[in-house]
């Protein structure tokens, strides 16, 4: 409507508040209002009137450019609209100070782990202890950015100082591996199944309770003696000094059982000595009791071990005084002395060359180089030596010349086994730096592929057979078992994917050499059909039918649940303890090997339990069954091949 002129405009206004209430009906406040003509409202109008004579004074061609151009730009907003919604959208919500509505925080703990790492760049403690791959992985992770400029980084440094190793095209980094730690945050935060939890626990208060009833027939009837002979209620000495108690200390301390633990610990403070009138077995010694003792050091912090592995360390030194520095097999602790074997002046190669992991720890704590130089010339010879067949080495080395001996004859059974072990695991305790033991081990995984695996049937199962002067025997030894977890670790660390694979399927192989049999126990010695039609995988001759308690097998298990997950390995496992307990258990106290696997009847007890049984496998069962990536974490520790948990070295050293 046009305003002409002037215009009186008469509007209401009632009086605010409970007044107006009171006013009366006939009562009528007024309030006059005189608005002036401005011009503003008219000369809009004929503003609006100018621009439309104006559009229809262009030609069509010039409207439909303006219309064009116009769609092009609704268009576009139409395009950005999303993006600018959503961030108009979390500005309104920030600000948003409706009623009832409270704002969104996100409280951050100062206390505790700081929930990114640091940045590489503001890290300056020169003193840390922690293992080098979880080192060198904290320095290289962090938020998005600081990855990207990791990777920048390691691709701008990578001038040759970075270390490298090349290994038939494959190129393997020295610090790489496997991040312990990245599924286990993802899992983290999963909600756990308390079927699942209560499953563990379990299975891991059975392995706690075998150790105990262990613990108690050999309290019972062998204290401070080698081993329990649980059936006869006696004991057998080897070297008379406790082997079992030593064998079994860092196992009490892992499955929390401190009652036992402490009992042990103070026959060790009080009875243990090593000044002794007696020959030991260098390998035996070192692996059980050095290595026991330097493992219940580190766990515990406890002195009093460290004392005692310098003490035992010191004794067995002479054996290395030969004329080629291949080490004799037995030293006497007491006299200082060494000999080899009556019947031979041979040494196995397996024994020469699986001690280096515990000796070399033992110069690392003490200072001491001697140590690590004795075990270390054995390797530089063993790694030059001639006699070898793709990288397989014979079982025995003489001790006079340093040569190998009995050439032809290649196995990964016994006298040969943990020298392919420790190749490995003495690349992973020094931080990857000794490439010699890597590409030895890589090259000795390649003759195996090449000249040792076969197929059995009629489940075509991948084992390790032996060569014997260019004939291949399908005999595989329970003790090869040791290999599939051996491949999984290397993978782990950064060594071929292919190893993984290998490994998975051997072991089925060892899992397979349990299930066929009646007590679902495993043999000592194997030997696998490779006829087509064969009713079973394996056989078993009657002399090979005796179970030690070994093991390898749930060793292996421990390291493929360990990296994969897979619960049939615990499962696996689980039948293996569950046939343990049925045939080898004693009711007084114990468990005894036996004679006969195939007859569940009466598999004929041996009256022995090994000092392995506590040392090595219920410690395995107790790793296997639990869920728990850091309990006894596999970038931080290696095991030597008594299952003694040993600490991978710092970086800096």
């Amino acid at each position: 409507m046009d305003i002409p002129g002037s215009l009186q405009s008469i509007v209401y206004a009632p009086p605010a508040g409970r007044d107006r209430d009171m006013l009366s009906p006939s009562r009528r406040d007024f309030v006059s209002l005189t608005v002036t003509e401005s011009g503003g409202y008219t000369n809009g109008k004929q503003r609006r009137q100018s621009c439309w004579r104006k559009w229809k004074q262009l030609s069509r061609l010039q409207r439909s450019l303006i219309l064009f151009v116009l769609v092009l730009l609704l268009i576009g907003g139409i395009a950005t609209y999303p993006g600018l919604s959503a961030q108009w959208g979390d500005t309104a919500e920030e600000g948003n100070g409706d009623e009832g509505k409270q704002p969104f925080v996100v409280e951050v703990k100062k206390e505790g782990r700081p929930l990114l790492p640091e940045p590489p760049s503001e890290r300056r403690n020169p003193h840390k202890r922690g293992p080098p791959v979880l080192q060198s992985r904290l320095q290289n992770k962090g938020n998005g950015s600081e990855l990207q400029g990791a990777e920048v980084k390691i691709v701008e440094e990578d001038d040759g100082s970075k270390p490298l190793i090349s290994w038939r095209g494959a190129v393997i980094e020295a610090e790489q591996g496997t991040d312990p730690n990245a599924k286990e945050k993802e899992k983290a935060a999963e909600p756990e199944d308390p079927s699942a939890v209560q499953l563990v626990e379990s299975r891991l208060e059975a392995v706690r309770e075998a150790f105990r009833h262990a613990w108690k027939g050999y309290k019972d009837f062998a204290w401070g003696h080698d081993e329990l002979k649980p059936v006869s209620k006696s004991y057998s000495e080897w070297f008379g000094l406790g082997l079992t108690l030593l064998d079994g200390l860092d196992t009490m301390w892992i499955l929390g059982l401190r009652k036992e633990f402490e009992e042990a610990k103070q026959w060790v403070a009080k009875e243990l000595s090593f000044n002794k009138n007696v020959d030991v077995n260098l390998f035996e010694s070192t692996i059980r009791i050095l290595g026991g003792l330097l493992s219940t050091y580190h766990l515990t912090g406890d002195a009093l071990f460290l004392e005692k592995a310098k003490d035992i360390g010191s004794r067995l030194m002479p054996a290395f005084s030969t004329p080629s520095k291949i080490p004799y097999s037995d030293v006497n602790i007491g006299k200082g002395t060494a000999h080899p074997p009556r019947w031979t002046s041979d040494s196995t190669v397996a024994e020469v060359t699986s001690i280096q992991l515990e000796f070399r720890e033992l110069s690392r704590l003490t200072g001491d180089p001697k140590y690590q130089a004795a075990v270390m010339e054995v390797m530089q010879q063993v790694h030059k030596l001639e006699g070898k067949h793709d990288g397989l080495v014979p079982m025995f080395i003489n001790t006079n010349n340093g040569q190998f001996t009995h050439l032809g004859i290649y196995t990964l059974g016994a006298r040969a086994d943990s020298y392919y072990e420790y190749l490995l695991k003495q690349w992973i305790q020094g931080g990857k730096k000794e490439t010699e033991l890597m590409e030895d081990y890589l090259q000795a995984v390649e003759g195996i592929q090449k000249n040792l695996l076969k197929k059995s049937s009629p489940l075509g199962l991948t084992f390790v057979g032996e060569l014997s002067h260019g004939h291949f025997s399908p005999k595989m030894d329970h003790l090869v078992c040791f290999l599939p977890g051996t491949l999984a670790l290397g993978a782990h660390h950064g060594l071929p994917a292919e190893h993984m694979e290998l490994a998975k399927q051997l072991m089925e192989t060892c899992y397979q050499m349990y299930a066929q049999m009646e007590t679902g126990l495993a043999p000592e010695i194997a030997h696998f059909n490779m006829q087509t039609g064969s009713a079973q995988d394996v056989d078993v001759k009657l002399a090979d039918r005796h179970n030690l308690l070994r093991p390898e097998t749930v060793e292996s298990l421990f390291y493929l649940y360990r990296f994969t997950k897979d619960k049939k390995y615990q499962n696996w496992g689980w039948e293996i303890l569950q046939s343990f307990n049925t045939y080898t258990k004693v009711e007084t106290g114990g468990y005894t090997s036996i004679n006969n696997v195939r007859d569940p009847k009466y598999p004929s007890p041996r009256d022995k339990m090994e000092s392995f049984f506590l040392g090595e496998t219920l410690k395995y069962f107790y790793l296997l069954f639990s869920d728990d990536p850091n309990l006894i974490s596999l970038d931080k520790y290696v095991f030597n091949t008594e299952a003694h948990p040993l600490p991978i070295w710092p970086q800096a050293e």
